[in-house]
């Protein structure tokens, strides 16, 4: 069953986040190393993207402790797999390798609950991050036209990733937290120039961040705006994630979803951090939240961000199981 058919057929459930599994591990400045990476000569601790290499038996768990509360979709290990994004650890070589293997490890888990229940496939969507920098705005206030990268910069480095995940076994690519859209402009750029080279075709989920009650993405966006911006791709969804927990995001998704043909996801927070970045929204309340979703009919796509686990996901999944997907066809 291919995902197009199955989002026709009900919700599908996204996994929670990665990193909040991944500080359950309180791993090591060791642990992060491996063997591999033993004397490699600069810090790697916080480098959650390199544990697939160093620790993959837990990326693996955290992805079956999903796939086992009950999501349908579970995302690659690779929102920092760029060439941009891994300078910060002077790891640049390594990315190609990275999305693969990320990719892979998410597809074996995925291909032993496929075979359990093959009448419920599980998919697996390579995760494509924002990038540590913006191309719309300058970092520098003195210098209002500097920029840190260029379109051309993002469209080279989202390529690599975007190969290595499709090469890894991905069966959608996610664009995900999008805080300036000319950085998304540029994934989605790469993936279609991907897709020509290869002459295949991949489901593209879209996923931007409205930052706060100004209802606007960080590079100054509405919600409209951002739907115009992104919708001469044919997108399997388009929704919004993180920043934001399900209460303070419904009002933007209800304007997403009365805009749109595309199906709608939403992956949110935990609501809000506390005043030590923590996240306490429980499954309980994230469930009555998400509820509201449903009955409004506003979404294909349910998961969580930051702060959400298993537990999470597994209320999420009960309660999407109840009710019948928003109504738009979507064909492949």
């Amino acid at each position: 069953m291919s995902v197009y058919k199955a989002i026709n057929e009900r919700i599908l459930v996204l996994d929670g986040a990665m990193g909040t599994m991944l500080q359950r591990y309180n791993f090591t400045e060791d642990d992060f190393r491996g063997s591999r990476f033993k004397d490699f000569p600069h810090p790697l601790k916080g480098n959650n993207d390199l544990l697939t290499l160093t620790q993959p038996e837990a990326i693996k768990d955290v992805h079956r402790q999903y796939f086992a509360a009950g999501a349908d979709i579970v995302e690659t290990n690779t929102f920092s797999g760029t060439t941009i994004g891994m300078a910060d650890y002077h790891m640049e070589d390594l990315v190609y390798e990275l999305n693969y293997e990320s990719a892979r490890l998410a597809r074996e888990v995925a291909d032993e609950f496929t075979t359990a229940n093959p009448e419920r496939p599980r998919f697996v969507a390579g995760s494509i991050g924002p990038t540590n920098r913006t191309a719309s705005m300058s970092p520098d206030v003195n210098d209002p036209g500097y920029r840190a990268v260029t379109f051309d910069d993002l469209l080279i480095a989202y390529k690599e990733q975007v190969k290595a995940l499709i090469a890894g076994g991905s069966d959608i690519l996610l664009v995900e937290t999008i805080f300036d859209t000319l950085n998304a402009k540029a994934a989605l750029f790469a993936i279609e120039e991907v897709k020509d080279e290869l002459g295949i075709d991949i489901p593209i989920m879209v996923s931007g961040t409205i930052t706060d009650a100004s209802g606007r993405t960080l590079s100054g966006q509405t919600v409209e705006a951002f739907l115009i911006s992104i919708s001469h791709i044919p997108l399997l969804s388009v929704g919004f994630n993180c920043a934001l927990g399900a209460d303070q995001l419904k009002p933007y998704l209800k304007r997403l979803a009365h805009n749109t043909q595309f199906s709608v996801s939403a992956h949110p927070n935990a609501g809000l951090p506390n005043a030590f970045g923590q996240y306490d929204q429980t499954p309980e309340e994230m469930q009555v939240l998400i509820k509201e979703y449903l009955d409004d009919n506003l979404i294909n796509i349910i998961g969580g961000c930051c702060g959400t686990t298993p537990e999470h996901i597994k209320l999420i999944a009960a309660v999407a199981s109840q009710y019948q997907p928003r109504k738009t066809e979507v064909t492949a």
